[in-house]
C-alpha cells in the first residue's frame, strides 16, 4: 500500500505514536528537567482545536494503517501558520518522509489562505535545521553563532500565493549566554500561546 496522509487529531488514538515518539525524543536529547513538566507539557500546551480547520491542521502520513510520519501547524494571524509537531518513526528516516510532510503542510496552510510558515527547532537537532534550509526556509537566526545563544532556532518561508518570495522578518541577534536565551524563548512562546489563544477566541465567538 502507498503512503498515504489523512487529516487527524492530536486526540486520534493514529496520533499517540507522534506525539510520544515526540516526547521521547525531546526528553533525550534536552533531559526531563529541560523544562517544566519536560517535553509531554510543551508537546500538550495547545488545545487539539488549535490544530483544525479553519485555523490549523494536523497531518499523519501512514503506511499500512501505521502511523510513521506526520506534523501540524496552528494560527498566529491571517497571514502566518506555525508549523509543529514535525516527527518521522525513528527506524524510517533517512528515507525523504519529513520532505514530504513539511511540503504537505504548506500545501495545506496554503489552501486556508496563510501566505507564510513559520516553524522552530532546537539547538541540538541540526539534522532538521538542515532539511529546512534545504527545503527553502529562512533562517531567522546567524548561522555563524553558537546555536545555544537562540536555544530555539526560527525559520520563515512564504507559502500558498506567496510563494517564492522572500522573506523580509527580521534575522534575531544572539543572546549573552544561554540562560538569557533560555528567558527569551520563555518569552517567545508565551507571546506565540496569546496569539494562538486569541485567533482560537475570535473564532469561538464568530463560530457562535
Amino acid at each position: 500500500m502507498a503512503d498515504l496522509f489523512v487529516r487527524s487529531s492530536p486526540l486520534d488514538p493514529a496520533a499517540e505514536p507522534l506525539l510520544e515518539g515526540l516526547i521521547s525524543e525531546y526528553d533525550g536529547r534536552y533531559g526531563v528537567a529541560s523544562r517544566p513538566g519536560g517535553a509531554r507539557s510543551e508537546i500538550l500546551r495547545y488545545p487539539a482545536e488549535a490544530f483544525a480547520p479553519p485555523l490549523g491542521a494536523f497531518l499523519l502520513l501512514q503506511r499500512d494503517g501505521e502511523t510513521i510520519a506526520g506534523g501540524a501547524f496552528m494560527s498566529h494571524d491571517d497571514e502566518t501558520a506555525e508549523f509543529k509537531r514535525i516527527w518521522t518513526r525513528p527506524d524510517l528516516r533517512r528515507q525523504g518522509l519529513a520532505r514530504q510532510v513539511v511540503p504537505a503542510l504548506e500545501e495545506s496552510a496554503g489552501e486556508l489562505g496563510y501566505t507564510r510558515a513559520y516553524l522552530t527547532t532546537g539547538f541540538l537537532q541540526p539534522e532538521a535545521s538542515a532539511l529546512y534550509i534545504a527545503l527553502g526556509y529562512r533562517p531567522l537566526f546567524d548561522t555563524a553563532v553558537d546555536p545555544t545563544l537562540y536555544r530555539s532556532l526560527p525559520f520563515e518561508k512564504h507559502i500558498g500565493r506567496r510563494a517564492g518570495q522572500v522573506g523580509t522578518y527580521p534575522v534575531h541577534a544572539p543572546a549573552a549566554s544561554f540562560e538569557e536565551a533560555t528567558k527569551r524563548v520563555a518569552a517567545i512562546k508565551a507571546e506565540h500561546e496569546a496569539k494562538v489563544s486569541s485567533r482560537l477566541a475570535s473564532y469561538r465567538a464568530s463560530a457562535a
